[in-house]
């Protein structure tokens, strides 16, 4: 394999199929490249039967947040959950891949410690998966509270 890559959704629905989306276009373009999709071990179950290029290998990190199930039952304990205590399962993570190493890490734009703390020299993309409109009123929430 000729470019090995790192996928790394959030670990809700509504990041891991746009991930997915990308990844599986990536394989379709590049017949040389091996990406390591990167998932905690309850996502590997419920995607264990989907049909995925050759390409793609799935890499699971421990259940560290709230069940997918009743997540919405805990939204801030998922989202503190992602934030803090995936970072260390993912370096552990990394350090055990196979060869050949990584030469890009794509991360979900939620997981800011991926981007501000790529102690590797790996570099990383940010996937923003959500609409542009969301993106916006992120990026200009300051103009959102200066004008009531």
């Amino acid at each position: 394999m000729g470019c090995h890559v790192v996928a790394s959704p959030c670990t809700g629905k509504g990041h891991i199929n746009p991930m997915m989306n990308l990844c599986k276009l990536l394989a379709s373009r590049k017949d040389d490249i091996l990406i390591s999709f990167v998932l905690i071990e309850e996502w590997l179950g419920l995607l264990s039967s989907e049909t995925t290029p050759a390409q793609i290998r799935f890499a699971t990190i421990p259940n560290i947040n709230p069940s997918e199930i009743d997540r919405g039952a805990d939204f801030p304990g998922f989202l503190e959950a992602a934030l803090t205590k995936l970072e260390e399962p993912f370096e552990r993570l990394l350090d055990r891949l196979e060869p050949p190493r990584p030469r890009v890490i794509i991360s979900d734009t939620y997981l800011t410690w991926a981007v501000g703390r790529n102690r590797r020299n790996i570099p990383v993309a940010s996937l923003w998966p959500m609409p542009t409109s969301v993106f916006s009123v992120y990026h200009h929430f300051d103009l959102l509270v200066q004008n009531g």
